[in-house]
């Protein structure tokens, strides 16, 4: 099993898994870290901590955590106190909204504040807590019994909660983020660095001799804290960077290749074809 992708069995009429009250511990947390699909994730009980993108975040009861598609995480559970979580993963496609107003409204747009903010926690209150509780039992029904209408259900009830999750994370309410985990001051400047010179010749070496630490020990803590090593996190981050280009721009798949830090044409089919379970080509028309 290819370990950075998550796979989904596609229904096409029905692109939505859900993962209900599922405890994981150390021994059980599956290293599955970037998939197409939208995720939200809900915390029930337990503690311990979850790497998204660059920021490293505590857990605790009550939070909710936004991660939009092809963003690399991993959860990181205390085995003292194993984290019971529920996620719901669906296709981007699925929910958009039809336009019935002057007021256009994107149940996305949550993802999308979270993204711009590269801050994907909510603290959710004891009531909303209880209303998501209350719809996410509701959406586990309706996908059980399969009775008549609930594709449409199910849809309706995704859309009930992406609704309260964009009232709730209003750019306004996110003024000053903050991780609140205790990860190394030094891997946080690391991953901020990558993310700052992603298509530069990064080199372990020098990322280690840039955070004052030895190369082993960089190499070491990155893996056990990101769940990949740093070639991993960066060819991960750069097929990211490729696959937005080549659903947004015209450009040619070798110039994506040479704009996303590749060195060789046939490296980049190579590596997108890992990471993402296609080739470049395929990908774009499938979208």
């Amino acid at each position: 099993m290819n370990p950075l992708r998550k796979h989904f069995d596609v229904d096409t009429s029905l692109p939505v898994e859900l993962v209900l009250r599922s405890t994981k511990s150390t021994q059980s947390e599956l290293p599955d870290h970037l998939h197409d699909w939208f995720e939200i994730i809900y915390i029930h009980s337990g503690s311990g901590s979850i790497f998204i993108n660059h920021t490293f975040y505590e857990l605790q009861a009550g939070d909710l955590f936004l991660i939009p598609g092809n963003t690399i995480h991993r959860t990181l559970p205390n085995p003292e106190q194993p984290i019971t979580s529920s996620a719901i993963f669906f296709s981007s496609q699925y929910v958009q909204a039809t336009v019935i107003s002057k007021d256009a409204f994107s149940y996305l747009r949550c993802f999308e504040t979270a993204k711009s903010n590269r801050h994907y926690k909510l603290e959710l209150l004891h009531d909303e807590q209880q209303r998501l509780e209350a719809t996410i039992d509701e959406l586990q029904e309706e996908l059980r019994l399969r009775q008549s209408g609930y594709r449409q259900a199910v849809l309706l009830l995704l859309q009930t909660i992406l609704l309260h999750l964009n009232r709730k994370a209003n750019p306004g309410d996110i003024s000053q983020p903050h991780s609140g985990h205790n990860s190394p001051t030094w891997l946080q400047a690391a991953l901020n660095h990558i993310d700052e010179h992603l298509t530069d010749n990064l080199q372990l070496t020098a990322l280690a001799r840039h955070a004052a630490v030895s190369p082993s020990y960089f190499s070491r803590t990155f893996k056990q804290m990101t769940g990949l090593s740093v070639i991993e996190f960066i060819i991960a981050k750069r097929i990211t960077m490729a696959k937005e280009l080549l659903l947004t721009t015209d450009h040619t798949i070798a110039e994506i290749a040479v704009q996303c830090g590749f060195e060789s044409l046939p490296h980049f089919y190579r590596m997108f074809k890992k990471f993402a379970g296609s080739t470049p080509n395929h990908y774009k028309r499938s979208i």
